[in-house]
């Protein structure tokens, strides 16, 4: 591809977007996005390490709509997301792409902080083309493979303890989350060291994502 020509999946596509079942959102779109998910209306590939949103209502960890306006949506999630922030993309461990006035963005859900990648959608494509395992990050998920993990479409990598703190440099451990509950678990990180200096000693009492939705306590291996 080169020029504008519109992203689509690359090899290794697990998941391949609806239809188009919400015009009005479609409507409401930057125009360079709004082409791409007239041609392909989302996808996942890299075994995960991307995730486009689609212009559909289902499934919900899928729809851009969810994402953007929704009662969980990125930016009420995390205050530094403006509310015309378009989060129309995350990696694997829940880090979001977003579009401000053309420009990508990256949420750095573990910490709350937004910044610019500096390229339009166009640039991004083509850095993901160029090296899709610097620029999307895709260690996590290599090591995961290699343990014999397998994330699907709707999933996120949980991880323990987090890349933001010093102790993970001696190893993390990877397991598969719903997607939906990997980000309020994030959000909730990134909201209790948000005010920390850098070198600040924190303690954690990690819940597991997905037992923090049902009530349950138990907390991260």
């Amino acid at each position: 591809m080169t020029g504008e020509e519109p992203e689509e999946p690359g090899d290794g596509a697990s998941f391949a977007g609806p239809p188009i079942d919400d015009p009005e959102l479609l409507a409401r779109l930057p125009e360079p996005l709004r082409q791409r998910l007239t041609r392909v209306n989302g996808y996942v590939a890299y075994a995960g390490g991307l995730h486009v949103r689609g212009a559909c209502r289902a499934p919900e960890w899928h729809s851009l709509r969810a994402a953007w306006l929704g009662e969980n949506a990125i930016h009420r999630l995390f205050p530094a997301v403006r509310a015309d922030d378009v989060p129309w993309a995350e990696d694997a461990l829940g880090d979001q792409f977003l579009l401000r006035d053309g420009v990508v963005l990256r949420l750095e859900a573990e910490t709350g902080r937004v910044e610019s990648l500096g390229v339009d959608l166009t640039g991004f494509e083509q850095r993901v083309r160029d090296d899709p395992f610097e620029y999307l990050r895709l260690a996590p998920l290599e090591q995961f493979a290699r343990e014999g993990g397998e994330l699907r479409p709707g999933q996120l990598l949980s991880v323990y303890p987090p890349y933001c703190v010093e102790e993970s440099a001696r190893g993390v451990a990877l397991r598969a989350v719903p997607a939906a509950a990997r980000l309020r678990w994030l959000s909730a990180l990134a909201r209790e060291i948000g005010g920390l200096a850098d070198g600040a000693a924190l303690r954690l009492e990690i819940v597991r994502p997905e037992s923090a939705a049902s009530g349950d306590t138990e907390k991260e291996p």
